[in-house]
């Protein structure tokens, strides 16, 4: 292949690792433990390739990558970092570097890597503005994850449409928020329509906009979410979901970049980037004559599948630290967590995700007074989870009185459980008040397994479980949507 690459690495045993393997693949190596030397390298034209770990005694490669690319725009960077975080990926890719690579990495990966920036153009304008780097919208150090933070970090400064897939609770919105703000749109607004969340008839106008008397209602012109999201943005959620008619409609204007509102005749220009995501097999509806072929082949230009919270067990840990600290950060009281409760974290399936282990955190930080989560609350909750009408906390209260009360019914209702629970937290927090937003959350934490249970009981039937319940049906939709219940198809 022929090359000359330049290593900078304070580890000597990665960057003798690193130096065989690349000796062998027939490039000229020079190694250095110090940003100062490579800088020197490169400012007297060495090396055909750099390959660097951000972390250095005496800087930090993102302070040096970008006087380096001023300097030689045309030199591929490689970074390396145990800072295996989206953030890590996302100034990597800011800063101009060619690639990322978390450690530890495969070797023949990175040769691989190498052999492709060698074999490209040399010259890569992938340079931005820094953007707003605080926070971190996306968590996890999994393998999984650092395919995912890699992927978006090459997609922030395109407007390639893409295809969002993963199972319900995986956090396809996050990521396509992600893609947008720190993105070349970021400026622009972010508009998101979740097409199971409207009415099938209603779609067109939700997306397109409606005229004056269009349709018996239409009482003034309506502007639809691709008006809204000009110069930015459109997520397309649970995209299975769209009618065949609006799916029409959606692939002329993905053709031709322009779309007409319902009632309208002008073709309207638009300028906005599709960010699409579902839960479902478009390829099996495909099959069944429900999606359209050549709309999936236009929205599926770069596929991005996210991984369930099962296949990344290992993020749990840095999940559970973040979700409490969003908790503390709304009032909650701040909790810690036992080593042990982790550990059962990690063997339970998680069937609704990171929004499953969002909502366990937020009840433990909510329900129970404990400074510390311990193993058997967690195993409670989870335990919980099994049956569809009490949360934990209500269940481990109604044990507590069946033990002391035996015989009185009171002690069992559900009632007197919320009723002590309530006491005890009140006790435990300051001045002995309710922490904030504490009806919202209970109010939550109850309606989840009654409408669950519910519509068990109805094997999914929305328009009878609404009926027992004495809700409105639209009031029960939204209430499925909002609480992430997972539904029981009706039989045929």
């Amino acid at each position: 292949m022929g090359g000359n690459i330049l290593i900078a690495d304070d580890d000597a045993a990665i960057r003798t690792v690193l130096s065989q393997a690349l000796s062998r693949a027939g490039y000229e190596v020079r190694t250095t433990g110090t940003a100062a030397t490579l800088w020197r390298w490169v400012q007297a034209g060495d090396g055909d390739l750099v390959i660097t770990d951000v972390v250095m005694p005496d800087d930090n490669a993102f302070e040096l990558l970008p006087r380096m690319k001023k300097l030689r725009p045309e030199l591929p960077i490689i970074v390396m970092s145990a800072q295996n975080t989206f953030m890590t990926a996302i100034k990597a890719s800011e800063r101009g570097a060619y690639d990322y690579l978390p450690k530890p990495f495969d070797l023949r990966e990175l040769v691989a890597i190498v052999g492709r920036a060698m074999n490209e153009p040399k010259i890569r304008d992938k340079l931005a503005a820094p953007a707003d780097l605080e926070g971190m919208p996306l968590v996890g150090r999994s393998p999984a994850m650092q395919e995912i933070y890699r992927a978006l970090a090459r997609l922030m400064q395109t407007d390639l449409t893409v295809m969002i897939t993963g199972e319900s609770g995986t956090g396809k919105e996050l990521v396509a928020r992600a893609l947008h703000d720190y993105g070349k749109r970021k400026k622009g607004p972010f508009v998101a329509i979740n097409m199971a969340a409207i009415p099938r008839d209603l779609i067109e106008s939700e997306l397109f906009g409606h005229e004056k008397g269009a349709f018996t209602g239409a009482n003034q012109r309506s502007a639809g979410r691709f008006e809204q999201a000009e110069g930015g943005s459109l997520f397309l959620d649970e995209i299975g979901d769209m009618p065949m008619e609006a799916q029409t409609r959606l692939l002329r204007v993905l053709q031709q970049g322009e779309y007409t509102t319902v009632g309208g005749r002008t073709p309207i220009k638009t300028n906005v980037r599709i960010i699409a995501a579902t839960n479902k097999d478009l390829r099996a509806l495909i099959q069944h004559g429900l999606f359209r072929e050549d709309l999936f082949f236009r929205l599926n230009v770069v596929p991005l599948r996210l991984p369930p919270l099962r296949e990344r067990g290992e993020d749990i840990p840095d999940l559970v630290q973040h979700f409490f600290a969003v908790a503390a950060s709304e009032g909650l009281p701040l909790k810690h967590i036992e080593a042990a409760a982790l550990e059962r974290m990690k063997r339970y399936r998680w069937p609704g995700n990171i929004r499953e282990l969002e909502n366990l955190v937020r009840r433990l930080a909510a329900l129970y007074p404990q400074e510390v989560i311990s193993e058997p609350l967690v195993d409670t909750e989870l335990s919980a989870d099994s049956s569809p009408l009490l949360p934990g906390f209500v269940q481990q209260h109604i044990s507590e009185e069946r033990g002391g009360r035996e015989g009185d019914d009171r002690g069992t209702s559900l009632a007197s459980a919320v009723e002590r629970h309530l006491s005890d937290l009140f006790k435990a927090h300051a001045e002995g008040l309710p922490p904030p937003g504490l009806y919202h959350r209970v109010l939550r934490e109850l309606e989840y397994p009654l409408i669950s249970a519910v519509l068990a009981a109805t094997r999914g039937n929305q328009i009878k479980a609404a009926e027992l319940l004495g809700l409105n049906r639209n009031t029960l939709r939204k209430k499925v949507r909002d609480l992430d219940i997972r539904l029981m198809r009706s039989p045929q």
